[in-house]
């Protein structure tokens, strides 16, 4: 196989045409084995195989630089790039990540794992190139979702501007246009690239890039900028009537050639496509052309998502990505699936329930309808569910400016996402206490998916704010009564908050109710320690109080349930009588819930209350599974008895003591 003699791009340089295609497809045959066993992305990649191949047979790489944006679409990257032996252990804890990591290879130029960032990263690389006049190569790959993104646009603004300079001309973005970012890509942009594509045969004009059209586009450009060029148009149109229909055939396909570019052109780009992302003898000699010519340059590429698995590409948002084993030939997954509901589907039925009673609600999402169980909603309520695309920045003052209109506006969103709107969540929604909702999915550790995507920030950052409320269901069946008590609270913005995955199976009640407004609740009495928990910590902290009280510790549990405002008058009488308090989240310490109780206790003068903080030290957690990831972080059920056995017993032994389940 030629794949397994692929340990540096250095030895694609060594195929031929026709065996680089016998390698393309080795590695969907590599891409797929792997991938129907772990957990990983699928379809972006299977799109993206002849474009990773291309890229690094044309550019010296490392030397060349080759920034991807967010990193669905990088496994054929990883690849080529040494890789291939280690990929098996994709997303898992000590293996490779399923993103860009400058620590994993110097291949990966820049990390990401959010959108939109690699043409402004890419740029500041060709910045400092030429301000060393060092001579190597800067690419930016994007898909058409990442563009729609106010950043990209940024980026595109800022490289255009630059470009007309002396400096930072050798900028090369690629446009990996398929049509999706995970579900289909929407805005205006979106529609503009997708009205072009139906237009033009994409066939027709890779045949023409193939043939030298290339050539002729490159000198077209240098045309178009010339100051006569309107006027030479006007005779081209006029000649135009008195050629042959064949002549005027060729001449559409040379103009749908040209066409799409203007809005990239104006942006100061040298626009060349699009042409067929998947065809490698197309790919290799255009970008050997571009390769030559000072930029900046945007290459418009169409790629298929799933390209090569038949379930795949008729079903690529099924399979953006794969969570488990599933069978080769049909695509369908061979895991039984739970009876138990995941948060998302708590929420989203939650959601769409209340929202038949009360026609003010209105749901907003940033290109994530399915992730966030939103499309769901959509269903029910086609007319009152917004999607912003790849804007979480737009989506956030959005929905303020419905608010201010008298609507209930819930922004459901990734927690780790919520973070690209923080300045809107303050400035936008706080400053004016407007009340939008914020429903946090996929907050604390998310497991596989690692750095970029833990939503442990979210309490420390929010709870800062003036006028956010800030709420953390322990379960599923709180969760649908913390969607109802957002929805009641009426007096300024409100955020509530819940893991990925699927609940732990407790009862769900048939009807959601609204919690009493900042009230937690005692779930254990106890009188050697006080552990008070918030969130999907609180179930691990009833586990620990049983084996604390098995080894002859009694300790009391509080569920939080409101981070802000805090219940301080269950939570200092407790701490007051106790004085020993141990406070767990699945967010950061560093300014996160545990410090919320330490500022309550100061302010009320308990300053020889022993605490001891749980949760998310102060540093970027790895992928992993996420109860190993607890157990490395001290914040699962052992890690809450060894910190309640360290206070009850300063310098004991530990290690006598059971602790319960060990991490599976």
């Amino acid at each position: 196989m030629l794949l397994e003699n692929i340990d540096t791009p250095a030895a694609l340089k060594t195929l031929d045409i026709a065996e680089l295609k016998t390698l393309a497809e080795e590695m969907r045959a590599y891409l797929l084995a792997v991938l129907s066993e772990h957990p990983g992305h699928f379809a972006p990649n299977f799109g993206t195989v002849e474009l990773a191949i291309a890229l690094h047979t044309v550019f010296n790489t490392p030397r060349d630089k080759i920034v991807w944006d967010i990193g669905h679409q990088a496994y054929p990257h990883k690849l080529l790039t040494g890789r291939r032996d280690a990929f098996p252990t994709l997303r898992q804890l000590d293996g490779i990540s399923g993103f860009l990591s400058r620590d994993e290879s110097e291949y990966d130029v820049f990390g990401a794992g959010h959108s939109s960032t690699s043409i402004a990263a890419a740029l500041g690389i060709a910045a400092a190139r030429d301000m060393v006049n060092a001579a190597y190569k800067v690419v930016a790959v994007i898909g058409d979702g990442g563009l729609t993104g106010g950043m990209a646009l940024e980026g595109l603004n800022a490289a255009g501007s630059l470009g007309t300079q002396k400096s930072q001309k050798n900028l090369l973005v690629i446009l990996n246009d398929n049509q999706m970012s995970i579900s289909a890509t929407v805005g205006a942009l979106g529609h503009h690239l997708k009205a072009h594509l139906e237009a033009t045969d994409i066939k027709d004009l890779t045949d023409l890039y193939r043939k030298g059209f290339f050539s002729f586009s490159k000198h077209f450009h240098t045309l178009t900028s010339s100051p006569n060029y309107n006027f030479l148009r006007s005779g081209v149109k006029e000649l135009m009537n008195h050629i042959s229909p064949e002549a005027k055939a060729l001449a559409s396909k040379v103009e749908a050639a040209l066409k799409p570019g203007t809005l990239f052109e104006e942006l100061g780009f040298r626009y060349f496509g699009p042409i067929d992302g998947n065809d490698l003898d197309a790919l290799i000699p255009v970008l050997t052309g571009i390769r030559q010519l000072p930029g900046p340059i945007l290459l418009h590429l169409w790629t298929e998502k799933g390209r090569g698995y038949r379930p795949a590409e008729a079903d690529p948002v099924g399979f953006y990505s794969v969570s488990g084993p599933f069978n080769l030939k049909t695509g369908k997954t061979t895991r039984q699936k739970s009876r138990i509901p995941t948060y998302t589907e708590v929420f989203s039925q939650t959601l769409t329930q209340l929202a038949r009673r009360d026609a003010r609600v209105v749901g907003v999402t940033a290109a994530m309808p399915g992730g966030t169980g939103l499309d769901k909603f959509a269903d029910a309520f086609p007319n009152r569910c917004f999607d912003l695309g790849l804007a979480e920045q737009c989506a956030v003052t959005f929905a303020a400016g419905l608010a201010t209109e008298g609507l209930r506006p819930v922004v459901a969103i990734y927690s780790t996402f919520l973070q690209r709107g923080y300045d809107q969540v303050l400035h936008d929604v706080c400053i004016q206490n407007l009340p939008v909702i914020f429903a946090l999915d996929r907050a604390g550790l998310v497991g596989a998916d690692g750095p970029t995507h833990h939503g442990v920030f979210d309490l420390a950052y929010l709870r800062s704010i003036p006028n956010m409320v800030v709420m953390a269901p322990k379960d599923e069946n709180e969760l649908q009564h913390a969607v109802k008590t957002a929805l009641v609270y009426q007096d300024g913005p409100i955020a509530f908050r819940y893991p990925r995955g699927a609940g732990i199976g407790v009862k769900m009640e048939e009807m959601p109710k609204a919690f009493p407004f900042g009230s937690g609740e005692l779930v254990r009495e106890g009188d050697d320690m006080l552990i008070v928990a918030v969130g999907n910590r609180v179930h691990p902290a009833l586990s620990a109080a049983k084996t604390l009280e098995e080894n002859g510790v009694s300790a009391a549990v509080i569920n939080a349930r409101f981070i802000k405002p805090l219940d301080t008058a269950l939570i200092l009488p407790l701490a007051e009588r106790i004085g020993k308090v141990i406070t767990v989240e699945d967010g950061v310490v560093m300014g996160g819930f545990g410090s919320a109780v330490l500022e309550a206790l100061s302010d009320a003068g308990l300053t020889g209350v022993q605490v001891k903080r749980l949760g998310i030290p102060d540093a970027f957690v790895a992928h992993g599974d996420t109860s190993q990831l607890y157990a490395l972080c001290g914040c699962d059920e052992n890690g809450i008895v060894r910190a309640a056995v360290s206070l009850s017993h300063p310098g004991g032994a530990v290690s006598n003591l059971t602790y319960g389940r060990k991490p599976r």
